[in-house]
């Protein structure tokens, strides 16, 4: 644990300075209306988020280091960027991981505080985009994420498909989701609303797609890292439980 920390911190330390212009949807990209919306959409899953990680960290304060791990890998993974549309740029969330480990909501919460550190720190996104850069990479990625693994796992399929599986779509959930929401702010003058997220979804997917596959492949071995530790009783995983007493 302590060598999968020093590798977060060592990699953060490497990309700042080199992050300053990175974004999700920048600052002020967003009209006033849209930016107020997202904010009110997003409000009531944080909520939900806060609750369920008072009642996991009340009930398991054991797993607190797991969690500051993940949010600290979102924030790593999540702020390598590759240019791609005007006002946004392509990236891998690690939110997948996230959500797989502690569920849609707390992985919310984690995308929530690592968006406002970047917007803070890396003038990675921003403020008034807050909302709907947690709504598309919290909640759409990591409900996405959850649901996949969920999926994947009952339909018999090893758990390293479905965790390739689950990071690999919840990336692309919440880039689809960035596309609609930029095209529900800028639609095409002809073709309107449907034009302007073919083009967005278009461009995006050029960057996307491959990263969706490597966070997918990075996130297989991560788990692979935590599921060690988990048979030596360090941390715990919350199905390897369950299929102990089954």
């Amino acid at each position: 644990m302590k060598a999968f920390t020093c590798a977060a911190i060592a990699a953060s330390a490497w990309l700042l300075p080199n992050l300053a212009q990175a974004m999700h949807i920048m600052e002020g990209f967003l009209p006033q209306q849209h930016a107020l919306f997202w904010l009110a959409v997003v409000a009531p899953f944080l909520l939900l988020g806060i609750w369920k990680i008072n009642r996991l960290l009340k009930e398991h304060p054991e797993r607190k280091l797991l969690l500051g791990l993940v949010t600290a890998f979102v924030f790593v993974l999540s702020a390598l960027k590759m240019p791609s549309v005007t006002g946004s740029s392509s990236h891998a969330t690690g939110i997948g991981l996230a959500a797989i480990l502690f569920g849609p909501w707390v992985a919310g919460i984690c995308a929530g505080i690592v968006l406002t550190f970047q917007a803070l720190l890396l003038a990675h996104g921003g403020l008034t985009t807050w909302g709907a850069n947690t709504f598309s990479m919290g909640i759409a990625g990591g409900v996405t994420a959850y649901l996949v693994f969920r999926g994947v796992r009952a339909a018999g399929l090893s758990d390293k498909v479905a965790v390739f599986a689950a990071a690999a779509l919840g990336d692309l959930a919440t880039y689809m989701v960035t596309a609609l929401q930029l095209s529900l702010a800028f639609p095409d003058p002809v073709g309107g609303m449907a034009a302007s997220f073919v083009k967005f979804a278009g461009v995006f997917a050029l960057t996307q797609v491959p990263l969706a596959i490597s966070e997918g492949l990075l996130s297989v071995v991560v788990y692979n890292t935590l599921l060690r530790y988990n048979d030596q009783g360090l941390i715990h995983l919350w199905w390897k439980g369950r299929e102990n007493k089954a």
